[in-house]
């Protein structure tokens, strides 16, 4: 069974969001030298990424679309 075209748009979405979620947490690392203000900005900016791929993933799991990792 093929997903429709609004699956297909919303699954694109939901792995640029993974992906974007995934290089937020990789710069908590770098700002590590930069100072307490700089790691606590990179966290939440990474807590943000997560929560918006999690969004699109409740969407997807809600239209019975399940992606594995």
């Amino acid at each position: 069974m093929n997903p429709s075209v609004a699956h297909a748009e919303l699954i694109a979405t939901f792995k640029r969001a993974q992906a974007d979620a995934a290089h937020k947490f990789g710069l908590i690392k770098a700002a590590a030298k930069k100072g307490p203000k700089a790691v606590q900005a990179a966290t939440e900016t990474a807590a943000k990424a997560a929560k918006r791929r999690d969004s699109y993933a409740k969407k997807l799991d809600t239209l019975g679309v399940s992606l594995k990792d």
